[in-house]
């Protein structure tokens, strides 16, 4: 039976040992209300080199092009009219919080038909829409693609996704969100990692700057602060806060990605008493056929293959089972596996066996 001493394969992520650092607030929260909106719009993109829809086969596209030259006073309608440089795209981007008219923003394009590349194309001027069905941003200009296709009469080759692009500062806003910000009474702070113990360092650390209370933590993911009269606007009072430096809490996580063998492992892990040992059985099984020949001079005899095999079991009994005392640190985890060569896979039913028998103190996660 193989050993396992409990350390850490050179394919695990290991941070260190804990340490108390701070960290602003701005690198942990968000201001509730303060968010990017989606936009979405339907378009065309032009100029393509015979690489666009089927009009055959995508009706959507013909009907929108129709559209669009019938309002620039070009009547198409019953003409035998199938371009190859057109396609169907829908266009994608994010109206960013407090975003001015004339403001510019990128945008994603990505084809919805039959096209099979985008590259050198020209997005035709397309309203993006938000969830309200409000036009807030018109986008238009040249795609960029970052993927690459060519084919033959045999053989063909697809580098990334030449079918989706990006347009930078492709879009200009239109319209504003219809949001003031200075004349809030008060502010929430939402924390992208929920935690009871980091959203009550949070509101000491804010009451102990201010000199009297204006934080107030409402749950494990809300921090509610109160207009301080010092500040004449709440974007004057957040832009200090926000600089103000917390040490959040960790909670102890071990996260598993199977696809790639690669273990990450949180300082605050720890290990309980616990006995690990992982058998080393070998089975190998080869045919090994053996040819028969008849006697000398026989009239009747024939050659005969008869099937011969081989099994060989083996199994290392070397060794003693690794015992882990209690509350053993991620230190002395990486001191263990390091020693050994144990392969992801091994590393991977490892965790998993010491979390079923209760020995793991962290959440799993297993991707």
């Amino acid at each position: 039976m193989r050993i396992l001493l409990l350390s850490l394969i050179a394919t695990i992520a290991f941070f260190g040992s804990p340490v108390s650092a701070g960290v602003k607030l701005k690198d942990i929260v968000e201001v509730e209300g303060v968010r990017g909106n989606d936009l979405v719009g339907y378009g065309l993109v032009v100029g393509l080199d015979g690489t666009g829809d089927g009009l055959r086969n995508i009706p959507y596209t013909e009907e929108a092009l129709s559209s669009l030259l019938e309002r620039l006073g070009i009547n198409v309608q019953g003409e035998d009219f199938r371009p190859q440089n057109i396609a169907a795209v829908l266009v994608t981007a994010t109206l960013p919080p407090f975003a001015r008219a004339g403001t510019q923003i990128d945008v994603t394009v990505s084809a919805i038909g039959d096209a099979k590349n985008l590259n050198g194309g020209m997005l035709v001027m397309t309203p993006l829409n938000a969830a309200d069905g409000n036009i807030y941003a018109v986008a238009q200009g040249p795609v960029l693609i970052s993927g690459f296709a060519a084919e033959g009469d045999a053989a063909s080759v697809t580098e990334g996704v030449p079918t989706s692009g990006t347009i930078p500062n492709g879009a200009r806003v239109e319209r504003e969100l219809g949001f003031d910000f200075a004349s809030l009474t008060s502010l929430t702070l939402t924390l992208r990692a929920p935690d009871f113990t980091t959203a009550s360092r949070i509101e000491n650390v804010i009451n102990q700057k201010a000199g009297r209370t204006i934080a107030t933590m409402q749950d494990s993911a809300a921090v509610k602060l109160a207009i301080d009269d010092r500040y004449s606007s709440p974007a004057h009072m957040l832009s200090e806060i926000e600089n103000y430096e917390v040490t959040p809490a960790q909670k102890a996580r071990v996260v598993v990605d199977q696809r790639s063998g690669t273990i990450v492992l949180g300082s605050q892990v720890r290990i309980s008493s616990v006995a690990v040992a992982q058998g080393n059985l070998s089975i190998r099984i080869r045919e090994l056929p053996g040819v028969v020949q008849p006697n000398p001079f026989s009239r009747n005899g024939e050659t005969v293959v008869v099937p011969r095999t081989d099994i060989a079991i083996d199994q290392n009994e070397e060794g003693n089972v690794a015992v882990l005392d209690e509350n053993i640190t991620l230190a002395d985890l990486v001191d263990g596996l390091n020693a050994l060569g144990v392969s992801p896979r091994e590393m991977i039913d490892i965790l998993k066996s010491i979390k079923s028998a209760g020995a793991l103190h962290a959440e799993l996660v297993v991707q």
